[in-house]
């Protein structure tokens, strides 16, 4: 399991996002905080793998309290989830070390996508060792990659759809099927096999079938990792 402390000034908003985190498989809420000062003494006392972080608290900056970590010798992951959209701080999370940036406000499929892919980087790391080049590539590509582009989607389509798809599938531990994909990313399966398809044809995604005791065989889709 992957403990997490979610830091939040609002207390609603705090307990709305342990909810999502706790429907998430592999993920377990261990602490709430409302401020720089409460997470960081919840950590001096907790050993946590992720904080999900907001950037807006009643004492410091979520971002300032990134550096006061990592000068105290915390390498916690941080996932920034705020309202603060601005590029300067976005770029100022990216240099402090934050692995993915989340803009409130935000669908549970959009946490979960960020959370599965997490999930994804730690599996990538998990082996040790030194890392040949393709394993290099996944292990920077778990938080996120080439995002389908704009020739690849037809008009009427979502390149945010597209990416909820793709980190569906970059999480996942095998091939899913469409039906799973949309459970996993609170699309309708109709929008998921519509995506699903449409990323098999720009060769994002590998199709194969999975074959019953009875019945017409089940599509089951995966990340193209090449």
């Amino acid at each position: 399991m992957i403990d997490v402390l979610v830091v939040d000034d609002d207390v609603r908003v705090a307990e709305i996002n342990a909810a999502y985190v706790a429907r998430v498989p592999g993920f377990r809420v261990t602490g709430t905080a409302f401020s720089a000062g409460e997470a960081l003494a919840f950590l001096e006392q907790h050993e946590v793998e992720l904080v999900l972080l907001d950037h807006y608290l009643p004492d410091e900056t979520g971002l300032a309290l990134v550096q006061r970590l990592r000068q105290l010798g915390h390498h916690t992951d941080v996932i920034m989830v705020t309202a603060a959209r601005d590029i300067a701080t976005v770029q100022a999370a990216m240099r402090h070390g934050a692995l993915q940036y989340l803009v409130k406000p935000f669908t549970f499929a959009g946490l979960r996508a960020k959370l599965d892919g997490y999930a994804a980087l730690r599996r990538a790391l998990g082996g040790g060792g030194e890392a040949e080049q393709d394993q290099v590539d996944r292990i920077f590509g778990a938080l996120g990659g080439a995002s389908a582009g704009p020739a690849e989607l037809p008009k009427g389509h979502s390149a945010l759809t597209a990416d909820l798809v793709r980190e569906v599938l970059r999480g996942a531990d095998g091939p899913l099927s469409a039906q799973e994909v949309a459970e996993r990313s609170g699309l309708s399966r109709q929008t998921a096999q519509r995506y699903l398809k449409l990323l098999e044809r720009a060769g994002r995604v590998r199709m194969s079938l999975k074959y019953g005791e009875t019945g017409r065989p089940e599509h089951r889709y995966a990340w193209n990792r090449l």
